[in-house]
């Protein structure tokens, strides 16, 4: 591994590109909370005129489409032959994203192309290491992509009733979430898990949705493919036993540069799910940048506070929403943040289960179930009950990781 003077202020300005991007996201994460507010359709249209404000663009041409996958493809092979110790011609990945991948990454994020832009320059000097530079571009890339399907499902919310535009919309979701599905596939594979159906069912039932002019079904189907691909990230990034941080830590003794090469997969992993933990787990989000951050030696790198911090943020996260759900009992908004909650516990159920047992997180997710159902139900007194319980749970999981 290549490291020089000029890195030090090379990994500075990532971070504090990386500062921003996370007021950015978070700008979004709020931004989607005001969306989920009502299905009413003249509220959801002033939560989309504002997401449209912030965001002015028009519909991209299939052929846009498969040009930023495409672009995105070749960068991603070019960088590759770096973690083969072959020369990279970085000029063809600079000269390749610039022409056709940049101006989607600028639509849905500027600090990401600094970042990109950096990483690649870096490379090219002889600044930064080929194999981190691969894992920035790869991972920030489907960042991007993760946060254009989120862009598409605003669209869909915005132009509901014309159903021509919207299965559009979807078929779009739909083709960049093609680029993610091989990191879902990977994370099944890793930990026995059924994500790439259940992102499917999700997108089966977002299309039924709109047959059916039913936008509550839409908001649901939408919240199982953006969370599970949440979930994604979080298991490539700090679950135990797979997660990079763990294996960051494992590599730091017999091969420091590999395992640096992991750190940085493990820190552009987490960038894509950084917004809700930052929002609702500051501390926990901090522990988290601070053992991923390039800057940070990686043999002193603490995958176990890593994963805690995650199962705390992400406790918090499902009580946050719990809270929404009580609070707007009666709307649909109710609906949604249960599911939400619900899928914010999926996310730790293993690491629930590790820490505190099988019963406590078969439990868990039964109740999480319930309340959801009673809610749906409109049965009030029933789902106020099993809410105490998980909120409890939950509450005690938080102290017993600290």
């Amino acid at each position: 591994m290549i490291y020089k003077s000029k890195l030090i202020y090379l990994l500075l300005a990532i971070g504090l590109v990386l500062s921003a991007c996370g007021q950015n996201e978070q700008g979004s994460s709020e931004g989607e909370e005001s969306e989920k507010e009502t299905t009413n359709s003249n509220e959801n249209k002033e939560a989309s005129d504002k997401a449209s404000s912030e965001t002015e663009e028009g519909a991209n041409s299939e052929e846009e489409d498969a040009g930023f996958v495409e672009a995105y493809k070749q960068g991603k092979e070019e960088l590759a032959k770096a973690e083969e110790d072959k020369e990279v011609d970085y000029q063809k990945v600079i000269k390749v994203y610039n022409n056709n991948l940049k101006s989607l990454v600028e639509k849905r994020d500027s600090s990401i192309d600094q970042q990109i832009t950096t990483a690649l320059e870096a490379g090219k000097n002889g600044e930064l290491d080929g194999a981190i530079v691969k894992q920035i571009f790869d991972k920030l890339s489907q960042k991007v992509f993760y946060l254009t399907i989120k862009h598409e499902f605003q669209e869909i919310n915005e132009n509901w009733g014309n159903t021509e535009e919207v299965n559009a919309e979807i078929a779009e979701a739909k083709e960049f979430y093609q680029v993610l599905e091989g990191t879902v596939e990977k994370r099944d594979a890793a930990y026995e898990t059924s994500m790439v159906d259940q992102i499917q069912a999700g997108f089966t039932e977002i299309e039924k949705a709109v047959e059916n002019d039913d936008q509550l079904a839409f908001q649901l189907g939408k919240q199982v493919v953006d969370k599970t691909l949440m979930k994604t990230f979080y298991l490539a990034a700090g679950a135990m036993p797979h997660g990079y941080a763990t294996k960051a830590a494992k590599e730091a003794e017999e091969d420091p540069a590999h395992a640096k090469v992991e750190q940085a997969e493990g820190w552009a992993f987490y960038q894509s799910i950084s917004s809700y933990l930052t929002e609702y787990a500051k501390e926990d989000a901090a522990i988290i940048e601070e053992n991923f951050n390039l800057e940070t030696d990686v043999k002193k790198l603490d995958p176990e506070a890593v994963n805690k911090a995650f199962v705390r943020g992400f406790s918090k996260v499902a009580l946050h929403e719990y809270e929404e759900s009580e609070e707007n009992w009666g709307k649909d908004k109710s609906v949604i943040t249960a599911l939400e909650g619900a899928l914010f516990i999926d996310m730790i159920s293993r690491d629930i289960k590790r820490m505190q047992g099988e019963d406590m997180a078969n439990t868990l997710n039964e109740q999480a179930q319930t309340y959801l159902d009673a809610v749906k139900a409109d049965e009030k007194e029933k789902a106020m009950d099993v809410l105490e319980k998980i909120e409890g749970t939950l509450n005690s999981i938080n102290e017993k990781t600290k």
